[in-house]
């Protein structure tokens, strides 16, 4: 590992001015994912800027109902509050569905959302790859990609966005707040991440030195009834194969709203919207579930290895919603 130099700034902005002027710096929260970046060589940082003590650690209701989370909670209390569990269950799924026990005791929210992707090749330092090293190639596409991305990737990279409560925040309209070198600003859930095009190396929409301060989670009635679906190699502590977040609003057997967001399949956090809108206002069926998925996955480009995930994410979301609605997975319209 990379000799490096450590200090805890007196407030966030002094932390920003300083991870902003230094290219070499880098915020350190619970550590959980730049440490092991560290260890590999993936990540070499000279100056690791301690940011836990700065950060709001608390959860609290917002004016309007929902609730604000600060970045340093962390994600075991995240998945306990009683208000997570009751009002987002979608949410308190995913965050348990994440990691061991141990490391979500030392995870924070705000590092959970940019954690690095972890494909083989990101991870291995001896090999080519366009998101660690910009043009050295992806050869993912060729190699091992089974567990990488059907939807959203590009020629030069097919790496997956890991984070199983990024996934729940996407699909409940989420707002994250940041401090930069300009101020605080507020960064709609949906414009946070970037798709990989032909510049993967650039993973989000932060600018350097911008730092995460909490995570907003509007009031939403239909959460209440909504749900995280994982797949995953084996049930212990392992990263997706695939992931469905729903939330789901249904009255007299018609979809009022769907909010559907997909893991593991894409380079973030995917929404589907084309589900979404197929599903307003028709009937609560396993039949119409279907059809939204089809319509979402009509934009899969898989490869050769991982094409199982189309059939694989259709099935997660038509069981899913049918669960969610109350239906039978073989009910039809």
């Amino acid at each position: 590992m990379k000799p490096f130099g450590y200090v805890v700034p007196p407030d966030q902005a002094a932390a920003v001015a300083l991870v902003t002027g230094r290219p070499g710096a880098a915020f350190l929260a619970g550590g959980t994912n730049l440490v092991d970046l560290m260890k590999l060589g993936v990540a070499a940082p000279d100056l690791l800027v301690d940011v836990a003590g700065l950060l709001p650690g608390r959860i609290e209701r917002t004016p309007a109902g929902g609730l604000r989370i600060g970045a340093a909670v962390r994600n075991s209390d995240l998945a306990a509050d009683p208000r997570v569990r009751a009002e987002f269950p979608v949410l308190a799924q995913a965050v348990l569905a994440g990691a061991s026990g141990q490391l979500r005791n030392m995870a924070t929210v705000g590092g959970n959302l940019l954690q690095r992707t972890r494909c083989l090749y990101f991870q291995d330092v001896t090999k080519p790859c366009n998101k660690r090293v910009p043009g050295s190639g992806c050869p993912a596409r060729a190699g091992e990609h089974r567990n990488l991305a059907i939807l959203g990737g590009s020629l030069h990279c097919v790496a997956t966005h890991p984070s199983d409560m990024a996934v729940a925040l996407a699909a409940l309209d989420a707002v994250v707040h940041v401090e930069g070198a300009a101020g605080p600003r507020a960064i709609p859930f949906s414009e946070l991440y970037r798709l990989p095009g032909d510049e993967p190396d650039r993973e989000t929409t932060l600018e350097r030195g911008d730092l995460i301060t909490a995570v907003e989670v509007p009031a939403l009635g239909q959460a209440v009834r909504s749900a995280y679906r994982k797949v995953r190699d084996r049930a212990s502590y392992a990263f997706g194969v695939a992931s469905v977040a729903a939330a789901l609003d249904v009255a007299d057997g018609v979809v009022r709203e769907a909010r559907i967001a997909l893991g593991a399949v894409a380079p973030l956090p995917w929404r589907a919207r084309r589900a979404e809108q197929v599903l307003a206002g028709r009937p609560a069926t396993a039949e119409w579930f279907a059809r939204a998925a089809g319509a979402e996955l009509a934009a899969a480009a898989p490869l050769p290895d991982n094409a199982f995930k189309v059939t694989l994410v259709r099935n997660i979301v038509v069981r899913m919603l049918s669960a969610l609605a109350g239906a039978r997975a073989g009910d039809t319209a």
